[in-house]
């Protein structure tokens, strides 16, 4: 049996293609961090590499005399990969009664998981950040506020301070690996419950009205020099803040509290799930043998070596509001 179970190379590239098709909805986190392509025969380890600024310094030059040499400094991050992946069981019966194409089927819901998995991973990494705004007190049991217009400038103040700069290319919306230009901004990326709160802040411009500026998969506008992406998988804190007051909660006690993720360019490394060693598709048709002797059960699966660290605490910002009920 090949590393693809019985699929050969070719229909195989073909599957991890339509995995990835269907995934790319769900990556919202995929278009905005160094992004880097997993090679074929590596190690369990990545490395993502940051120039640092050279010294500014002022310094006058005398006649004549060729000033001292700069060196080149750099700082690697490494992050240890890790193996994602899941299964779904078929059987003879199904294949042989079932009206749909059962394995059609199963590749995209196949599909959709191993996004939605691995920006579930990345956010997990990403909204551990320490770089962090409340929108009302000073820790996260006393937030119970929406998201302002001043909240958002604080936020980006934060960003411009730290020289973070606007996002300007972004990896593209397809299952192959490469970027494209986009109009500069940071991106603020939160749950949809949100979506009422940035409509309402003051020169919100929706998606649908940008003219010439293509919107993102998923955008919902942009407020000043931030445009917002919602996700279901950028998920609150349940009942984490103050008292709810007339703010949302999953026990009516206490108000659920909203991370915004704000980010400026190169602030995270992600592994790309993208190119000819992203995912790897599996399909194990019903045959017999010594664990199945009918040969009543058969698989199709993929599986992914992953992972999502932070480059830069300063050039990303986590800010905790409350969504108004």
């Amino acid at each position: 049996m090949s590393v693809f179970g019985d699929i050969q190379p070719r229909t195989a590239a073909f599957a991890a293609k339509e995995l990835l098709k269907r995934g790319i909805p769900f990556m919202i986190l995929e278009k905005f961090g160094q992004s880097k392509p997993l090679p074929g025969n590596s190690s369990k380890t990545m490395k993502f590499r940051r120039y640092n600024a050279l010294d500014a310094t002022p310094t006058a030059l005398a006649e004549g005399i060729t000033p001292a040499s700069q060196q080149l400094t750099i700082t690697d991050v490494t992050a240890t990969l890790t193996q994602y992946g899941s299964r779904i069981q078929i059987t003879d019966v199904i294949l042989d009664t079932h009206e749909d194409p059962v394995l059609n089927e199963s590749i995209t819901l196949l599909g959709e998981q191993a996004a939605q998995m691995i920006e579930k991973m990345r956010f997990g990494v990403l909204k551990a950040g320490t770089n962090v705004v409340y929108g009302n007190g000073a820790m996260r049991s006393a937030v119970n506020t929406a998201l302002s217009i001043a909240v958002q400038r604080k936020a980006t103040r934060a960003l411009k301070r730290q020289n973070g700069r606007a996002i300007t290319t972004v990896v593209k919306s397809t299952p192959a690996f490469g970027t494209e230009a986009v109009a500069p901004g940071f991106i603020g990326l939160t749950h949809p419950d949100l979506e009422s709160d940035i409509r309402g802040m003051p020169g919100f411009v929706p998606a649908e009205k940008y003219g010439a500026m293509t919107p993102f998969e998923n955008e919902l506008g942009k407020v000043e020099d931030v445009r917002y992406l919602t996700s279901t998988i950028f998920d609150s804190f349940p009942d984490a803040g103050g008292d709810k007051g007339a703010m949302l909660s999953a026990s009516g006690v206490k108000a659920d509290v909203y991370p915004v993720l704000y980010l400026a360019a190169n602030a995270y490394g992600i592994v790309a799930l993208k190119g000819m060693y992203a995912v790897t598709p599996m399909v194990v048709n019903p045959k017999p043998s010594d664990s199945d002797p009918l040969g009543q059960r058969g698989h199709a699966a993929w599986k992914s070596m992953q992972t999502a660290v932070i480059l830069n605490d300063a050039w990303m910002v986590r800010v905790e509001v409350s969504a108004t009920a």
